[in-house]
């Protein structure tokens, strides 16, 4: 099995050093085979570092997929001063199967001009046996998949969120009992995703076997989670963006992998 996790400490406009950190866990499951676990990520100030160290290593040991073999983590300066952009809105659907899941997200990105071929290539990818390390790419009109390597996917890097966005944020979702790692993390990834011009929208299942709520994301309407996007149990998962047919695919890329951005 195998994750990544990154961090890093972000530069503030008092011009705060910046770092950034990854941690690759893998645990081997023969010598030519090895399987995705999890990955996380974020930009720190300095002085967080160890204690947020501490904090990832603690996760990967209790994953839901398994222990990993193999932990490794990278600190890395962030040298750009990071791109500042806001944060979705956030709302929970009603959503009782993963039937009914299926025609919220179809329906949902239909009304924003997603192909319903599209959609359901997306989904062929999220509930496909093989999960990928990042996320895929899919043409919003033609529903081709479009991102270099298809092993590998795309992998959202290089974003965080400022300290009293984070307050009000954790103050907003506790009201709603959603106040968890897992929540804030995607919000923040599906803010730096939709941010960029050729990301219609993104619609995202985790391949943790215990969580069932999903999303969908978009400028238009904002963070939406869907509970019993799949069955209790079930490892599959993934992450797709939608983009527009006419996408500078390499910029894109660069700018969801490379280019920081913190949440304001």
């Amino acid at each position: 099995m195998r994750a990544s996790r990154a961090i890093g400490p972000q530069l503030s406009v008092g011009g705060i050093k910046k770092l950034k950190i990854r941690k690759t866990l893998n645990s081997k499951l023969s010598t030519l085979n090895s399987e995705h676990i999890s990955g996380a990520e974020g930009i720190y100030e300095k002085s967080e570092i160890q204690k947020v160290c501490k904090k990832y290593i603690k996760r990967a040991f209790t994953h839901p997929r398994g222990e990993p073999d193999e932990i490794a983590i990278t600190i890395e300066k962030i040298r750009q001063k990071p791109r500042t952009i806001s944060l979705l809105s956030v709302a929970t659907l009603r959503c009782l199967s993963p039937e009914e899941a299926r025609k919220i997200i179809t329906r949902r990105l239909s009304d924003i001009g997603i192909s319903h071929k599209a959609v359901n290539n997306a989904l062929n990818v999220l509930r496909s046996e093989k999960t990928m390390r990042g996320a895929s790419l899919i043409f919003a009109k033609s529903g081709a998949r479009v991102e270099p390597d298809k092993e590998r996917g795309i992998r959202v890097s290089r974003m965080g969120i400022e300290k009293s966005t984070e307050k009000n944020l954790s103050e907003k979702l506790s009201r709603a009992k959603i106040n968890t790692t897992t929540v804030k993390e995607a919000l923040v990834l599906a803010s730096k995703a939709a941010s960029w011009p050729d990301v219609i929208a993104e619609v995202c299942i985790s391949d943790d076997p215990d969580y069932t709520t999903g999303y969908i994301a978009s400028k238009e309407f904002g963070y939406m989670r869907i509970p019993n996007i799949k069955r209790e149990k079930e490892m599959h998962g993934g992450r797709v963006f939608f983009i527009r047919e006419t996408a500078d695919i390499a910029g894109l890329i660069s700018y969801l992998e490379r280019k920081p951005a913190i949440i304001i």
